[in-house]
């Protein structure tokens, strides 16, 4: 069984390939930003053959909305449908062979279930898709110019606060139209998204 460093002191990137360089940059800031926080923490889940990160997961101790008391009456007029909240979530970070290409971006996805199958709390938020076969996936709507993961894991932890969303139905469009619908007609009217958020989540 091959062993890696739990270090990344003891990389240096001059010996390092273009893809592998970038691997161990995005390890240092995922580490500097995050070693000492409380609110989110990273664990690395898998290596490259280098013992490099290629797979993370994150987890996020932050209150925030994790569905709604109706789900199966979602949007239907007349029908109040007050948010359910959770206070933990994970999610794992994807990074393709071909990463950093801008055609093999990071793929960022809350885990929807355990390793058992169990349902885990994932996200209620327009940006962050809720139901069907893509449950869990992030649209960060990311700027044209290079986002680092420290800074992708930063700006989720802010739609968890709610700090961040789009809702409305115009570029760059929601992830989940379900749950937009419901942040636009229910959520913002009630107040409901308007939650007892920490004013700081680090």
């Amino acid at each position: 069984m091959q062993t890696y460093s739990t270090n990344w002191q003891d990389f240096s990137a001059q010996q390092l390939n273009g893809r592998n360089r970038r691997l161990l940059h995005e390890w240092i800031q995922l580490d500097q930003t995050f070693a000492k926080r409380d609110k989110i923490k990273y664990q690395i889940i898998k290596r490259n053959m280098q013992g490099l990160p290629i797979v993370y997961l994150i987890t996020y101790h932050i209150f925030s909305i994790s569905g709604v008391e109706h789900v199966e009456q979602l949007n239907e007029p007349g029908i109040s449908n007050p948010p359910l909240f959770a206070s933990t979530f994970f999610m794992r970070i994807n990074l393709p062979e071909n990463y950093p290409c801008v055609d093999a971006p990071a793929e960022f996805y809350f885990l929807t279930c355990d390793k058992e199958g169990h349902p885990l709390p994932h996200p209620w938020h327009p940006n962050i898709r809720y139901f069907g076969d893509f449950a869990g996936r992030v649209c960060l709507n990311t700027p044209d110019s290079y986002a680092s993961l420290a800074w992708c894991v930063e700006r989720i932890g802010h739609y968890l606060n709610y700090d961040r969303y789009h809702a409305t139905q115009e570029p760059p469009y929601p992830e989940d139209l379900k749950v937009a619908e419901w942040v636009i007609k229910q959520g913002e009217p009630q107040g409901w998204i308007y939650f007892d958020q920490q004013s700081s989540f680090k």
